[in-house]
């Protein structure tokens, strides 16, 4: 069994940081729906956790959004499949692919200029515009 969540080369959460909690699904299921504990409630302290770089986790912590509680705990709950080892690792590739897009750096903004030859034709396009328009207008009385 796998001691830890490989994230991306250099960055890998213990399965000890998360917390995995079972319990009773909604939905189909029959008598099984009633009797088994097979939805995940996953919990993880990203504000705590040691493995986590400052930036990745108040990346996570925002990108998380409501997930995310006050104190920085993000909780998952997973229960489209019937089956408690499924809902399991569909909690943890969740949080997987959530830490991965916190971890993802996104590119600095480099403000720009429109060119002369943009802005010449932004220009002779509303000229074209406004001469269609006046033409639209009524005809000009004759005394």
């Amino acid at each position: 069994m796998v001691d830890q969540l490989d994230i991306k080369p250099g960055l890998a959460i213990p399965l000890s940081e998360i917390e995995l909690s079972f319990v009773r699904a909604s939905g189909p299921g029959g008598q099984n729906v009633n009797k088994v504990a097979s939805a995940v409630q996953l919990r993880f302290d990203a504000l705590n956790s040691p493995s986590l770089p400052e930036a990745v986790r108040t990346r996570l912590i925002s990108l998380a959004g409501s997930r995310a509680t006050k104190e920085g705990v993000i909780v998952l709950f997973a229960d489209r499949h019937r089956s408690q080892p499924l809902n399991r690792d569909d909690a943890l590739t969740r949080l997987t692919e959530m830490i991965r897009a916190a971890a993802h750096v996104p590119r600095k903004r480099r403000p720009t200029k429109p060119t002369l030859a943009s802005k010449r034709r932004r220009l002779d396009t509303k000229t074209r515009r406004g001469a269609i328009k006046a033409l639209r207008g009524s005809k000009p009385k004759l005394d």
